[in-house]
């Protein structure tokens, strides 16, 4: 599978904006080659840089979704639609949803089945927060929002999940951590996954990658860890010369 580098844009452009940001990213991006790219506007932007994108190799994503295709559920999206609109990612579990919100881990697990049945590769994020790094809990934080999560998911070989590290502490600190930290997170993420699908599916099915303060300066520092996939990226992606150089270094 090839690296992916994910914009995570959150709701910092509005439509106008997102459009000219994603024709200029395509624009530069037009050559590339060895690596994947997907932009997750907010919702209201979702149709513009999504028919911009239909005439690039750069791929859409979605922020968040329901885990209903249907219903009344009023201010929700439906994976179905979202699909049909022509995203391919949808981030799920983001610990901005988790704080805001109070997302749950059953609620993240039911979003995550969503995705999947619609044909959407989910981009779960994990991560511990300040205090529970204090306390120690890193490790068992992160296994048990993995196992949490796809409890009851049953991967198969046509499905692709991507996981992101992304410690919460560090989010928009513009310090991203050691690392030696992100790949001992890498490594709890494989092992977890492991316990639940067969090596092959992990393998072969699954990317882990990093999110948290990236940024052009830093980018080199994970690349070459264990089992590093790519990146999730946030503030820096809101400049496109700052994304497309962290792009080139992957």
């Amino acid at each position: 599978m090839l690296p992916i580098i994910i914009a995570n844009w959150k709701m910092n452009l509005n439509v106008a904006a997102s459009a000219v940001l994603a024709k200029n990213l395509a624009k530069k991006l037009k050559r590339i080659s060895g690596r994947e790219v997907a932009l997750c506007p907010s919702f209201s932007a979702l149709y513009a840089v999504g028919e911009i994108l239909k005439r690039s190799r750069l791929k859409l994503g979605v922020q968040d979704l329901f885990w209903e295709n249907v219903g009344a559920y009023t201010g929700e999206e439906s994976p179905k639609f979202l699909r049909q609109l022509g995203c391919c990612y949808a981030i799920v579990g983001h610990s901005e949803r988790r704080q805001n919100f109070k997302e749950t881990d059953g609620q993240v697990r039911q979003k995550i089945k969503s995705a999947l049945a619609n044909d959407l590769t989910p981009i779960l994020c994990v991560g511990e927060t300040f205090s529970e790094r204090q306390e120690g809990r890193t490790d068992s934080i992160i296994m048990n929002q993995v196992i949490q999560a796809l409890a009851g998911v049953d991967l198969i070989p046509s499905e692709h999940l991507v996981i992101a590290y992304e410690p919460v502490w560090v989010i928009g600190s513009g310090q991203a951590i050691e690392p030696s930290e992100a790949e001992n997170a890498f490594k709890i993420i494989r092992q977890s996954l492991i316990d639940l699908w067969p090596l092959t599916i992990v393998k072969n099915n699954v990317r882990i990658i990093y999110g948290g303060s990236i940024d052009a300066t830093n980018v080199k520092d994970f690349t070459t860890l264990d089992y590093f996939a790519g990146f999730l990226v946030g503030g820096a992606s809101l400049d496109e010369n700052e994304f497309v150089k962290i792009i080139e270094s992957c």
